[in-house]
C-alpha cells in the first residue's frame, strides 16, 4: 500500500470539505467520504434518505451528485487531473464514486473556475426581482448542464408556464394532505440554532402559505418560525428552468446532480439566485402530466426558478469529521 503525498492528501481533504457544502434535499446532507491512498470515495448515507418524498432515493442521488461536482471543482482548482469512476463496485451500492488523482495540470480546466462559488452558493427562498434574465446567461447554464450529460430546458411559452404553475400547486396540495409528508417535513425543519442539518428558520419565509402564490415554493414554516420576510410571491412569469436527464436510473440521477450543481455554481458566479421546486417531480401524477403536456422526451428531475434576489444566508453544515474517514 502506498501513502498519499502530503500535498495530494491535503487536496483530497479540501475536496471533501468542499463536497459537504453541496445542496441537498431538506439539507439532509446524505453523504459520507473516505480518503485512502488511491483517492477520495463518495458514499450515500441511507439513514438520511427521506422515505416519504424520496422512496427510490432519486433525490438522495441528485444531492450526492452535487457533492461530487464540488469535489471535482475543488481538485481542478488545486491543479489536479481528477479521474472519476462512478459506481465502481456493484457489490457496494452505497459507493457512488471513486476519485483518483492523475498528474497536475499545466493550465487549470474550466471546472476550476467554479470552485470559488461553492461557499457563496445558497438556496434562495426570498422574493425575486421582476426583471428578465439575460438570454446569454440561460444559454451558459444550459451548456453547464450539457457538460455533465444532463439536460436543462427553459420553460418559455405561456401555455407551458401555465401548466407548470398548475402542476406545482397540485403537487403541493397532494403532499400537504399526507400526514406522513407533514411529519417528515417537520422532522427536517428546525429553529434549533445548535442543529447542523435540516432547513433552519433563518432560510424560510415567515408565515408563508403555498396557496398564496401563483407558483408556490414549499412551505417550510408550518409553526410560524420563519425569519425571512413573508410570501416570496413567485409566479409563472419568472425565469423557469427544468433540469432533466436522458435516463431514469441511479447513474442518470447521480449525473443529473452533477449537472445541477454545475448550473447552480455558474448562476452564483453570475450573481443570480436559484430556488428549487421539487414537488412537481416528487408526485407521480404531476410528474406524468408534466411529461405529457410539455411533450418531453427526457426525464424531469427538478424545476428551478432563476433571478435576482437579496442574498440568502448559509444553512448549517455538519462538521467534516462526522462524515470523513481516512485510511492513508
Amino acid at each position: 500500500m502506498t501513502t498519499a503525498a502530503p500535498a495530494r492528501l491535503e487536496a483530497l481533504r479540501r475536496a471533501a470539505d468542499r463536497a459537504r457544502l453541496a445542496p441537498s434535499i431538506h439539507n439532509t446532507q446524505p453523504w459520507r467520504f473516505a480518503i485512502g491512498p488511491d483517492g477520495l470515495e463518495l458514499y450515500s448515507d441511507a439513514e438520511r434518505r427521506l422515505h416519504v418524498i424520496d422512496p427510490l432515493g432519486r433525490q438522495l442521488l441528485l444531492s450526492c451528485g452535487c457533492a461530487l461536482l464540488n469535489a471535482r471543482a475543488s481538485l481542478a482548482a488545486d491543479g489536479y487531473d481528477a479521474q472519476v469512476e462512478r459506481f465502481p463496485d456493484e457489490s457496494r451500492p452505497d459507493l457512488l464514486a471513486r476519485i483518483t488523482l492523475g498528474s497536475e495540470y499545466g493550465d487549470r480546466p474550466p471546472l476550476s473556475a467554479l470552485d470559488a462559488a461553492i461557499p457563496q452558493r445558497h438556496t434562495n427562498r426570498r422574493q425575486f426581482a421582476d426583471e428578465p434574465v439575460p438570454t446569454q446567461l440561460i444559454q451558459t447554464l444550459i451548456d453547464a448542464a450539457t457538460a455533465e450529460q444532463a439536460v436543462l430546458l427553459a420553460v418559455t411559452s405561456p401555455e407551458h408556464r401555465a401548466v407548470v404553475a398548475e402542476l406545482v400547486r397540485e403537487a403541493n396540495r397532494i403532499e400537504e394532505a399526507d400526514p406522513a409528508y407533514r411529519m417528515e417535513l417537520a422532522t427536517w425543519t428546525t429553529d434549533d440554532l445548535r442543529r447542523r442539518d435540516g432547513v433552519p428558520a433563518s432560510a424560510v419565509p415567515y408565515g408563508h402559505r403555498p396557496g398564496d402564490s401563483d407558483l408556490p415554493i414549499r412551505d417550510f414554516d408550518p409553526r410560524g418560525m420563519g425569519w425571512l420576510p413573508g410570501d416570496p410571491e413567485s409566479d409563472r412569469n419568472q425565469c423557469l428552468l427544468l433540469l432533466a436527464s436522458t435516463g431514469n436510473d441511479r447513474a442518470s440521477w447521480l449525473r443529473a446532480g452533477e449537472g445541477l450543481e454545475r448550473v447552480l455554481l455558474a448562476a452564483t458566479r453570475a450573481a443570480y439566485a436559484v430556488s428549487p421546486f421539487s414537488q412537481i417531480v416528487e408526485v407521480a401524477q404531476t410528474n406524468r402530466r408534466l411529461c405529457q403536456d410539455l411533450e418531453l422526451d427526457v426525464y424531469p428531475q427538478l424545476l428551478l426558478r432563476l433571478g435576482r434576489a437579496p442574498a440568502a444566508s448559509a444553512v448549517p453544515r455538519r462538521p467534516l469529521e462526522e462524515m470523513l474517514t481516512e485510511t492513508t
